[in-house]
């Protein structure tokens, strides 16, 4: 894709997913849009084995945006990252088409092992803010990752993830694109936990009591 055509690309998206810009000219100012001007150079400029120069123009883009792009990093159409301070996308990071990442999401290892070990981002996924994606597996299509999870497995598609460590509580997700921005209307699973304890709880003093009055008709009984 030529550097117009990138241009372009970064410009309708940001405007497609973020309704507080009201204009071409704001795009410019956006974090997100430096940081993948910059990652664009950087990515290039990595594949061609000028690794110094990648890094040199990655820092740059960190500094002025609070987002972090490794330059080996792979990213695909329709990337999205809002607000965007505090980001880190590691170096054998993968990320499908397009994927939604809010302020404080880490795409990282787990370690200083070799080859790959970053997450592969499937394709119309979102993550949360301050969530944190650490090891080398897949988040599937159509996933999305809860404020503040912490993912450590793999995810199958479809899925919604949430908690510390995170775990799917809900699957079968279709949402469309735009859709997936949604970071409140998700499943709270302790809160569900919490309820059920409280139903066999009730349930439980209610038999105590039941068994409680029989062996009390049962002595009054007895006493005639």
């Amino acid at each position: 894709m030529g550097f117009l055509k990138n241009l372009r690309e970064e410009i309708r998206v940001i405007r497609e997913r973020d309704p507080a810009i009201h204009s071409n000219m704001e795009v410019l100012l956006y974090p997100s849009f430096k940081a993948m001007l910059h990652y664009r150079l950087a990515h290039k400029l990595y594949c061609k084995g000028h690794y110094f120069w990648a890094r040199y123009i990655s820092q740059r883009g960190a500094r002025k945006t609070g987002i972090e792009i490794h330059p080996g990093a792979r990213i695909g159409k329709g990337f999205f990252i809002d607000h965007g301070n505090g980001v880190i996308i590691g170096e054998t990071t993968i990320i499908g088409d397009n994927v939604t990442l809010y302020q404080g999401v880490t795409l990282g290892g787990t370690g200083k092992e070799h080859g790959k070990r970053h997450p592969t981002i499937g394709n119309n996924v979102m993550i949360s803010a301050g969530a944190k994606v650490l090891g080398s597996f897949t988040i599937g299509d159509n996933s999305k990752i809860g404020a503040g999870s912490v993912v450590l497995h793999e995810v199958p598609p479809g899925s919604t993830v949430v908690g510390v460590p995170g775990r799917v509580v809900k699957r079968q997700n279709t949402a469309l694109p735009q859709e997936t921005m949604n970071q409140t209307d998700l499943p709270d699973p302790v809160r569900e936990d919490i309820a059920n304890l409280q139903k066999a709880n009730a349930e439980l003093i209610n038999r105590l009591l039941e068994l409680e009055a029989d062996m009390k008709q049962l002595r009054n009984g007895e006493k005639r």
